[in-house]
């Protein structure tokens, strides 16, 4: 498994979406530098980054039994809060109902809802700004990949897609992401069995998100008391690298009330 481990504290554990690897969420560190003493952990998921697929099946219930298993390897039986996005928020909301007692807070970035895509609440995709002679400057790749998911196509949002998103698509397993896509489902819906986390939750979407959509994720709500619902105009599905400076205040916020409400409980000896 590849991972990189940043800072010392509570383990904040960052899950990726499909299709990139662990430097997607890299793109957020700073945030919990400035807010908290965290032992921040990002994964590789099997078949992507530097980890390799897992044997067999490969679907999202192995990846879910993957991940609760490599956690209980990391932090044993320690409280630990989740940082995911897209598929990782499929992951991580597993991940609370199987391990309710210690995730203590959930923050989750353009999360996947509803697996089966032909099932999401999705607005059509559009392009809000772009800048000729950024587009022009581009490989035929790296436009194509750009293109194909940037609401706003300047030099900022390049910069961060170039450095944050491309690495981990041009190195994602191509098989193990078709194994994938042929079981895209948990086997419970997690609310279904935890009913409501009462951990601090953030839950960020992107305005223009034509891959996972903005609507499907107030379901959630119900089931998260905690939970704070930000959806950012001018943010396609890669919202914290479209729109960075709302995306981290945010996240700051969490990761602060985490902090706060965690060592709170322990100091009441909860």
């Amino acid at each position: 498994m590849n991972l990189v481990r940043r800072g010392s504290g509570v383990p904040l554990i960052a899950v990726h979406g499909n299709g990139v690897d662990h430097r997607l969420l890299l793109a957020l560190d700073e945030c919990f530098v400035e807010s908290g003493d965290w032992e921040r952990i990002y994964l590789d998921l099997p078949g992507f980054g530097e980890t390799p697929p897992i044997d067999g099946a490969g679907g999202l219930p192995e990846l879910a039994r993957w991940l609760v298993d490599v956690i209980g390897d990391l932090v044993g039986e320690r409280p630990f809060a989740l940082l995911a996005n897209s598929m990782g928020g499929l992951l991580a909301r597993h991940v609370v109902s199987v391990l309710p007692r210690q995730v203590i807070g959930l923050a989750l970035i353009a999360p996947a809802v509803e697996p089966d895509a032909s099932l999401r609440r999705l607005p059509t995709f559009e392009v809000l700004e772009t800048d000729a002679e950024v587009m022009d400057s581009l490989t035929p790749s790296d436009r194509e990949e750009f293109a194909g998911m940037a609401v706003r196509q300047d030099a900022e949002s390049w910069r961060a897609f170039r450095d944050h998103a491309l690495p981990g698509i041009r190195a994602a397993d191509e098989a193990a992401m078709v194994r994938l896509s042929q079981r895209y489902f948990l086997e419970e819906r997690p609310e279904d069995v935890f009913d409501r986390f009462d951990g601090p939750t953030v839950i960020i979407t992107g305005r223009q998100d034509h891959v996972v959509g903005f609507e499907d994720q107030f379901a959630l709500l119900a089931h998260y008391p905690r939970a704070s619902y930000v959806v950012i105009d001018g943010a396609g599905h890669n919202v914290h690298l479209e729109q960075p400076a709302v995306s981290e205040a945010a996240l700051r916020d969490w990761a602060r009330d985490v902090v706060r409400r965690h060592s709170g409980s322990l100091t009441h000896g909860h």
